[in-house]
């Protein structure tokens, strides 16, 4: 649906997309994308989606969606208009026009359908599945059945932000420490920015020790204290016990947000740190992320040198380092081996915070279950993964994911947050190929569906957002369509072999690769890729018929033993 060539039935625009479609329908337009060949066919402008139909096979057709564009630029040789369609899964197109004016309509059509301002136009409020659903995703990751994996008597669920009354970025029911009330909470949660108080992410089972996520305190220029944040906190602890920590600032910012000149316009009422004097059981480390908008300027330097035609090595190595993309990726992931070493390896518990615990905060928090918890390498442990850290917690896809690379700087809270995060499992996954149950490609759906998906499930910025939108009613969750058997098996690893060992991945550079079948996928052919998956799944098939053959033949051989010993034709 993002760019592929498919079958589909014939979809018709709703009357809300009239004024937005000039021209419909146009004949002998011409198509080229890489590695295939030119078509040229009658393109079509629904409501939701870029339609292309070949004159010669009216069996294949391109759908792109006009959520996944990204970007569009118009160049006209006589009459012919050609326009380059860039998207946001870094696919490129060009479009052969007849007509300046048919040019002109379909590209500022293209570029109002692509940019529809109500959450409810967008394609997965009208989007019906063809296939009857065997699981509701949004109901198969709610905190209360996650928090039954929790073990130990220490924790509870909090239904303290009901209503979002407490923190409209955290979901409703909480995991906090036992040792303190509700009331207590509340007082911590006017003390964090956001109303983000520190949260249960992970119980590491083998010692007890945990991974707390907020935001950043708010001690503004006076150093003002909460003693019920100090308690909150401090209960994550046990008796006699240190924690860490890892503030995803420099320490200068972290010092820089106390100032009301430099910080209280943005995060009233002045941010900061914990001061060891008032946190005395705990160890603050500066481990400083990039932030989004960084991470966006690296991205767009990362595909233009993707899209650079060189033949030169060096100059290649230096467009890929200038973007520092690999660089932003071995710093997360060194900051998330921290994490789980502290948890694994010296028993200690870890609050991971930034400035507003959005971004960076869940990146550290999800990579170091990944590394802890073999559970979360499981296809399904991801899902819950991702759903708990990621689209309960809070983490603002609609404005984070709102253009990709080519749209430039037209919306300040853009990033590549979660791309970034997804980078990381990938590199993870390179080194320990045989310990995740889900391959690369469910990482690429991850991607694909975060910027553009006919699913509900990374609409809005927030759980009470969703709540307010109906999703769970009016769309379908991600999760009911990836679970299906028939579609679960395209995702699923050939070489998994459950792993139970806590891993610990190397983060040295060279250790570190471009993920090449993701940024690179649309300028080389990775159908070679997809026949060695699918060899190998014939191979265990194979393996396994024979496996089954020949417990039937040791059952026939014992049948046949047996026989001939009642008739004495052989001896024991």
């Amino acid at each position: 649906m993002n760019g592929k060539v498919v079958r589909r039935p014939v979809e018709f625009h709703a009357m809300e997309f009239v004024e937005y479609i000039k021209t419909p329908k146009v004949d002998s337009v011409t198509l080229h994308r890489p590695f295939y060949a030119r078509v040229e066919g009658t393109l079509c402008l629904t409501g939701h989606h870029l339609i292309l139909s070949s004159r010669k096979t009216n069996t294949e057709e391109l759908w792109l969606l006009h959520s996944n564009i990204d970007a569009i630029e118009k160049k006209f040789v006589g009459s012919v208009g050609h326009l380059t369609i860039k998207c946001k899964n870094f696919m490129i197109i060009q479009l052969d026009i007849h007509g300046m004016e048919e040019c002109l309509n379909i590209a500022s059509s293209i570029e109002m359908l692509s940019n529809l301002s109500k959450v409810t136009l967008t394609y997965p409020f009208f989007y019906r599945p063809m296939s009857d659903a065997l699981e509701d995703g949004w109901q198969a990751f709610l905190p209360e059945s996650e928090f039954a994996r929790v073990t130990g008597d220490e924790w509870r669920l909090s239904h303290v932000n009901k209503n979002f009354q407490v923190c409209p970025t955290y979901p409703q029911t909480v995991v906090v420490p036992k040792a303190v009330d509700d009331d207590c909470i509340m007082q911590a949660a006017a003390f964090r920015q956001g109303g983000r108080f520190p949260v249960l992410s992970y119980l590491h089972s083998p010692n007890g020790t945990v991974i707390l996520r907020s935001g950043q305190p708010l001690p503004g220029p006076n150093g003002k204290r909460c003693k019920e944040d100090e308690k909150l906190v401090n209960s994550a602890l046990g008796v006699g016990k240190r924690g860490y920590i890892i503030d995803t600032r420099s320490y200068n910012s972290a010092v820089n947000s106390r100032s009301k000149d430099f910080y209280l316009i943005l995060f009233p009422p002045g941010g900061g740190f914990e001061t060891e004097a008032h946190y005395p059981q705990w160890r603050r480390v500066h481990k400083p992320l990039d932030r989004f908008s960084n991470l966006q300027e690296s991205l767009t330097k990362l595909m233009e040198a993707c899209n650079k035609n060189t033949n030169s090595m060096d100059k290649w190595l230096g467009h890929l380092g200038a973007s520092s993309w690999l660089s932003n990726v071995k710093e997360v992931l060194t900051t998330a081996c921290l994490v789980a070493q502290c948890v694994d390896r010296e028993s200690s518990s870890v609050l991971v915070h930034g400035s507003e615990g959005l971004d960076a905060t869940l990146q550290i928090t999800s990579l170091a279950q990944i590394i802890l918890n073999p559970d979360c390498r499981t296809l399904r442990g991801f899902e819950a993964l991702i759903e708990r850290e990621w689209v309960q917690s809070g983490h603002p896809f609609a404005s984070r994911c709102a253009k990709s690379c080519y749209a430039g700087s037209k919306l300040k809270c853009t990033g590549p947050v979660f791309l970034l995060f997804l980078d990381c499992v990938w590199q993870v996954i390179q080194q320990f190929q045989c310990s995740f149950e889900f391959n690369e490609q469910f990482l690429i759906l991850l991607f694909e569906n975060a910027y553009a998906s006919q699913f509900g499930t990374f609409l809005c910025n927030n759980e009470h957002e969703r709540q307010m939108l109906k999703l769970s009613e009016k769309t379908q969750s991600l999760w009911t369509y990836v679970n299906r058997p028939q579609i679960l098996e395209v995702y699923i690893n050939p070489l998994y072999q459950p792993n139970s060992s806590v891993i610990w991945p190397s983060v040295a550079p060279q250790s570190l690769m471009l993920w090449s079948t993701l940024f690179l996928r649309w300028d080389m052919d990775n159908t070679s890729n997809d026949s060695t998956d699918k060899e190998i799944r014939k191979i265990q098939q194979n393996d396994k018929q024979l496996k089954i053959r020949a417990i039937q033949l040791r059952k026939q051989l014992s049948e046949l033993q047996r026989e001939a010993l009642e008739k004495g034709l052989i001896s024991e």
